[in-house]
């Protein structure tokens, strides 16, 4: 994503400004290390860029920056659910507006720091009190950290991810290893399934990973590079491409765009709402991805 040509709406700092695309609002970094955007909306990281590569993070062209529809592509926050367990699907953090909080730099990079706050439109689709805050640390490798605290009198239970969008040179010559050959297949009705330890593409993939290694790669012949992600506070680990069919039925997608992405998410997967991560009152969680490129 193009963001360093787009006209600074604030000047933060040397390193940090407020750009706007349509009716999205996002804080573009400009470093020695790296270039990145995070929307204010949907708290989503829209570009990671290190210095002399190509952008990491992959997002559609046809994505919609009104300001209401989620954006296609990048790193979404799915918060406090994932998938279509509730309405909306994948939570509300994805579709509404973040605060900034904090910025600060130095030779090693950026830090960002965003908030969400509960709202009677949280409210009326999840009733509990929270504080949600992603943490984006931008230098040579790029980390996202998604932190909840409950600030309930009651406890309450969580699921999400962290449902970033790699950009890959060629889905079909892109090989995964690393996570793991035992997973939920999303596409034959959530059955338990057993895979090898290289994954090559040849069609639509929707898998939950369930035991995933510490890191998972992703090997790209075609940009000369591995995709490093270590995830942290997961139990699974989601693949998912949807292949020409689903690119073709989504009105965000370009029909093409399949072949330039893969999801490799950091995810916290549970079968039902009440069902995932219980915090007691005062209690947080962090869930978070490190993606890096050697």
């Amino acid at each position: 994503m193009d963001l360093v040509s787009l006209p600074a709406h604030t000047v933060l700092s040397d390193n940090v400004t407020i750009v706007e695309k349509d009716n999205v609002k996002i804080v573009r970094i400009i470093h020695d290390k790296a270039t990145a955007g995070i929307s204010l909306f949907g708290g989503h990281v829209v570009s990671y860029q290190p210095a002399g590569q190509q952008d990491l993070i992959w997002m559609s062209e046809e994505a919609v920056f009104d300001g209401a529809k989620a954006l296609r592509g990048g790193i979404p926050v799915c918060w406090p659910w994932f998938g279509r367990i509730a309405a909306p699907a994948h939570g509300f953090a994805r579709s509404t507006v973040w605060e900034l909080v904090e910025h600060r730099e130095n030779d090693n990079g950026v830090i960002v720091e965003l908030a969400l706050f509960p709202s009677e439109e949280t409210h009326d689709i999840w009733p509990h009190m929270f504080d949600a805050r992603l943490l984006v640390e931008v230098g040579d490798e790029l980390k996202v950290t998604l932190k909840v605290t409950n600030i309930d009198d009651d406890a309450w239970t969580f699921s999400g991810a962290l449902h970033t969008y790699l950009n890959v040179g060629d889905i079909e010559k892109a090989q995964t290893t690393g996570m793991g050959n035992e997973y939920i297949d999303s596409l034959l009705e959530d059955k338990v399934c057993q895979g090898g330890e290289t994954l090559v593409l040849t069609d639509t993939i929707d898998r939950v990973y369930t035991k995933p290694e510490a890191v998972i790669k992703v090997s790209d012949p075609v940009i000369n590079r591995v995709i490093n992600i270590e995830n942290h506070g997961h139990n699974s680990a989601v693949l998912w491409n949807p292949w020409a069919a689903g690119a073709q039925g989504m009105g965000d997608m370009q029909d093409d765009g399949y072949q330039t992405m893969l999801c490799v998410e950091s995810t916290v997967h549970a079968p039902s709402i009440n069902e995932g991560i219980t915090l007691q009152p005062d209690e947080s969680y962090a869930l978070s991805t490190v993606i890096s490129a050697s």
